[in-house]
């Protein structure tokens, strides 16, 4: 049986500082710091990313989770895509709003998508039904848990997902996150894996700015052994025009860590891409690539595949 993530989906705190070995088993609620300041409305993050990594290629299932407490209104947005062959099918895509709650991170399902939890919202399962289309996302032990300086909330958990009646074994990251509304939200993050002896977590402080880059954490599963770096550079070697967005993204990166314990270079194989509304010039834009690369962690190198997802809202 999993044990609950640090936050139970329902107390996601937006904390200082630097974290702890594991995530704190009863965080302060998110909620009474953003009514001390001056009625902030609280931004929830849930992310669900499986990735069954191989030489050649990677089939991905990320779910994003976010939502919004207003005082009259919760908002909430649910996305999923499947990314398989460098093709991406963005399958789920949901808007919608619900009476205030004393939960607002808490998720829920929503249409064609159900999900599967323990008692305590742990979340066990999730699945989406259209039809003859089946695919679900099962959640299985916990491999690694770490938290983070914004009380970012991560697990690594082996996983499995089975379309139609295809099944894949692999990892699964579970990162949940949030902003007070006050304190800018989180920034790029991305899951990258060298099929079973390495699996990395990125997370930026906050969003890409040209002036002032952010600064990452790195969190590594290496077999029995963990990993933490609290400085990371991720670096953008390349760029290309997003004309709906009137910006520029990013299509290639250089990982470095001081003393390059931690180093190596990841681009894009394959990427969703759209821009959001907005009242202009900038649009906002939110990026699912596909990546791969190679890092060399601690001397050793991987060949690496995962998922890079870059927003700027």
């Amino acid at each position: 049986m999993r044990r609950p993530l640090a936050i139970a989906l329902c107390a996601l705190v937006v904390a200082c500082g630097e974290p702890a070995a594991e995530p704190p088993a009863t965080p302060s609620g998110a909620q009474a710091s953003a009514s001390e300041e001056g009625g902030a409305n609280p931004t929830y993050e849930q992310s669900f990313v499986f990735a069954s990594v191989n030489e050649d290629s990677v089939f991905l299932v990320p779910w994003l989770m976010r939502t919004t407490a207003y005082p009259d209104t919760v908002l909430r947005e649910t996305r999923g895509w499947l990314g398989r062959s460098g093709i991406w099918d963005a399958f789920f895509s949901a808007t919608w709003s619900t009476p205030p709650t004393r939960t607002p991170s808490r998720i829920l399902p929503y249409g064609n998508l159900r999900l599967l939890a323990q008692e305590g919202d742990v979340v066990d399962g999730i699945i989406f039904e259209q039809g003859a289309r089946h695919l679900e996302v099962a959640l299985g032990e916990v491999r690694a848990s770490w938290g983070g300086p914004r009380g970012e909330a991560i697990e690594l958990l082996d996983g499995a997902a089975h379309l139609s009646d295809e099944r894949f074994e692999g990892v699964i990251l579970h990162m949940a996150r949030g902003s007070s509304g006050a304190a800018p939200p989180g920034g790029d993050w991305g899951l990258l894996a060298s099929g079973d002896s390495m699996v990395l977590v990125l997370a930026a402080s906050d969003e890409h700015r040209p002036e002032d880059q952010p600064a990452y954490r790195a969190w590594a599963e290496l077999g029995e052994d963990e990993r933490v770096w609290t400085d990371v550079s991720v670096a953008w070697t390349a760029t290309q025009a997003f004309p709906p967005a009137r910006r520029d993204v990013p299509v290639s990166w250089r990982i470095t860590t001081e003393g390059r314990q931690l180093q190596g270079d990841i681009e894009v194989a394959s990427a969703d891409i759209e821009a959001g509304s907005g009242p202009g010039p900038l649009l906002p834009v939110r990026a699912l690539y596909e990546v791969t690369g190679e890092l060399s962690v601690e001397g050793r190198r991987y060949a690496v595949r995962g998922l890079l997802v870059h927003e700027r809202r």
